[in-house]
Parts: C-alpha cells; structure tokens; sequence
C-alpha cells in the first residue's frame, strides 16, 4: 500500500483533498494532506518544503502528489524524505533558476488560456468559478468558492533551486477540461521540459474536487 504526500496548490489548504481523502483510503492506502504556510508573507519555498517534510516525517516513502502550484515544492521534498515516486497534477513545472513569477512568461501560460477561453467562447476573463470549478459539484463549488483564500506571492520570488529534475519516476496528469492550464499546454510544458507525456483524466484544473474517484484509481491502479 502507498503513503501519498498530497500537496496543495495556491492557498495551501488541505480542504482541497477532502473528496479524494477517501477514496484513497478505501482502497487501502494513506493519504496524507499537507498544509501549506500559504497566508505568511515570509514563507518560500524551503519554507514550504519544510512544511511537506514536517507532515510525512513519521512516514516512510511516500509518493508525492502536487497540484498546480505545488509542482515548485514537491520535487524539492524528494531530497530530504524517501519518495517512491512523483506525480503533477494540472501542475506547474519549473526549470532550474526560473522563478514561478518567472513561469508564467516563460511557459506561454497567459497566451494558451486565452485561445482556450476563446475556444470555449467565454471570453477572456471569466469568474473564478468558470474557470476552476465547472465541473465540480454545485454544492461542492459552493463550498470552495466560500474558502477564504490567502496565497503569498512570497515563494513565487524564489528561483527554483535544483540543478535539474530529481532522479524519482515521474508522472504527469493533465484534466483534460482544464481552463487555467489547457491540456495542449500542459502537454507543451511536460514534453520540453521533462521530456515526458501527459496522462489525461476527465475534468478540470482541480480534479481532486471534481472527479475525486477517477483521480484515486489513476493514483492506485499499477500502469
């Protein structure tokens, strides 16, 4: 059975797991939501490293989910704890030296939303809720959209710090619904900066929420 290390993406709330949690257990394994020091100005990212080691330190190898923009911590973690193995989701993917401000520009992101978002006819700037919880439940929406949200800019001023990608088999899933990182660009960003393919799941940018069963058998059905 696997210890997963779940790792949030902007706000670092554990709340964002709450649907996948148990799934994960009922299929016999540990999840192990993380919280992030997201509303403390002086945090970066060892800061947040510090955070997801702090949470798996009484576990033994675990393997590490990222969602979105926890894609700049979790391969900082495999240095510091046993990790089996690592998995982005709808995540962000960083270059040695590049800070996540950085990211943005570099990857093209602003640029691949907005034909999306066109593509869709929505326009170029749509609520939050069209474009992170379309297809999440109503009442689940409702919830997240009611989360108060604190997210520092603080570690997104940190230039990456490895010389290069950990030595840990990696995966990348993609939502193939997602509007705030289309599937075409996360395909792009997986191919030349990990030299990797995306896995597609059904969904959005927060499959956790949305389509927390199909996540759990990806994360647990051996590939």
């Amino acid at each position: 059975m696997t210890t997963f290390a779940l790792i949030p993406g902007a706000g670092g709330d554990t709340w964002f797991w709450h649907r996948l949690v148990p799934e994960l257990r009922q299929r016999g394994h540990t999840p192990v939501a993380v919280e992030l020091p997201a509303g403390d100005d002086t945090a970066g990212l060892a800061a947040y490293t510090d955070a997801v080691v702090a949470a798996v330190r009484d576990h033994g190898p675990v393997t590490l989910v990222a969602q979105s923009m926890g894609g700049l911590t979790a391969p900082l973690v495999c240095a510091r704890h046993p990790v089996e193995a690592l998995v982005l989701l709808n995540a962000m993917v960083p270059r040695p030296g590049e800070t996540g401000g950085e990211w943005w520009t570099a990857t093209g992101q602003h640029a691949a939303q907005t034909a999306h978002l066109a593509a869709l006819g929505l326009g170029q700037e749509p609520d939050d809720r069209t474009v992170y919880f379309h297809d999440v439940p109503d009442d689940v929406a409702d919830q997240a959209m009611a989360q108060p949200l604190a997210q520092s800019g603080r570690p997104f001023a940190d230039p990456w710090p490895l010389a290069a990608w950990p030595d840990v088999p990696t995966r990348v899933l993609a939502g193939r619904d997602d509007r705030l990182f289309p599937l075409e660009f996360q395909r792009r960003v997986a191919h030349d900066r990990l030299g990797l393919d995306v896995e597609e799941l059904p969904g959005g940018h927060c499959l956790a929420l949305g389509h927390p069963a199909e996540l759990a058998e990806a994360l647990t059905v051996p590939r």
